[in-house]
């Protein structure tokens, strides 16, 4: 099938060369614009999409908005628009500039978790259960419906990184399976109160020790690999990149017991691995043992 296929990050990888080995002929690939790495003066950085498209052979464009290259979309007289984690605003005029319209690949059961994070949200809300789902894109945010969808457990101790990892390789399977039959099929209408996955920010991943312990855990799962949950410790923020439950160690709240336990309100998370600002991660055991004197959260009130 010929085909057009916007993506951006990682995640996007595994799919693009799943249907260049499908035999399914990649027409173009739409990508974000290179990108500076840091602030001013950084070296520009393709995306991995970009840099995958150029090593098969495949024709990439990288336009700052997608409505720019409506006209280019439609001389191709693709079959069908493939989508997995682009990061732009599709307009309608774009998604009827194939023969079939656009599907979407996106990491979660519609309509639950319908825009930006899924993934992160499902952990954080404590979700038992996730998946993908194969979508026909409309203008709506992700209110198209259905061609195929594929359900996954969430484990008790997965971070973001590795259920996505997951995601990516149930769905790159149900993608390659289902997208001949697209053209042919009507989606069923997704079914359900919708649930929104926000976009993330780096404020709401900070450990409030007032919150229920079992809540920071999933914080810090559904943070890791990014943005990363973390306390600020004597002035210098402290990521924390694996935690789990346990009873507390010490009296008062926000202090860091030798043995590497955050002190919350209701229970003790033990830091399993950080990360100290400017430096490699360890363990928490490891970055404890180097604070000599009484560690404590700033910002906490300490009464019990």
């Amino acid at each position: 099938m010929r085909i057009v296929y916007f993506g951006s990050p990682a995640d996007a990888v595994t799919p693009l060369r799943a249907l260049v080995a499908n035999g399914d002929d990649v027409a173009l690939v739409v990508t974000q614009p290179d990108r500076r790495r840091g602030r001013r003066g950084g070296e520009l950085l393709a995306t991995p999409v970009k840099l995958c498209a150029q090593e098969l052979g495949l024709r990439v464009v990288t336009p700052q908005k997608s409505i720019e290259i409506i006209d280019e979309v439609a001389a191709l007289e693709a079959q069908l628009g493939v989508v997995v984690a682009f990061g732009q605003i599709l307009p309608p005029e774009l998604l009827a500039a194939t023969r079939s319209g656009f599907v979407n690949l996106h990491f979660s059961l519609l309509p639950r978790w319908r825009g930006a994070a899924p993934v992160e949200r499902a952990i954080i809300a404590g979700d038992h259960e996730t998946g993908v789902a194969v979508m026909a894109m409309e203008a709506g945010l992700d209110t198209g419906g259905i061609f195929a969808e594929a359900r996954l457990e969430i484990g008790d101790n997965v971070t973001a990184g590795e259920l996505r990892s997951q995601l990516v390789d149930i769905g790159t399977s149900l993608l390659v399976e289902s997208i001949d039959a697209v053209p042919k099929m009507h989606p069923r209408p997704q079914v359900g109160d919708p649930v929104y996955a926000h976009k993330l920010s780096v404020e709401e991943f900070r450990l409030d020790t007032d919150r229920p312990v079992g809540d920071l855990a999933r914080v810090v799962r559904a943070g890791n690999p990014k943005p990363g949950a973390w306390v600020v410790v004597d002035g210098q923020r402290l990521k924390v990149l694996g935690a789990h439950v346990v009873d507390r160690d010490l009296p008062g709240i926000g202090a860091v017991s030798k043995r590497a336990v955050l002190n919350c309100r209701d229970g003790g998370l033990l830091l399993d691995e950080v990360q100290p600002n400017g430096k490699r991660p360890m363990s928490g055991m490891a970055w404890r043992s180097g604070k000599r004197n009484e560690v404590n959260v700033d910002g906490v009130n300490r009464d019990v």
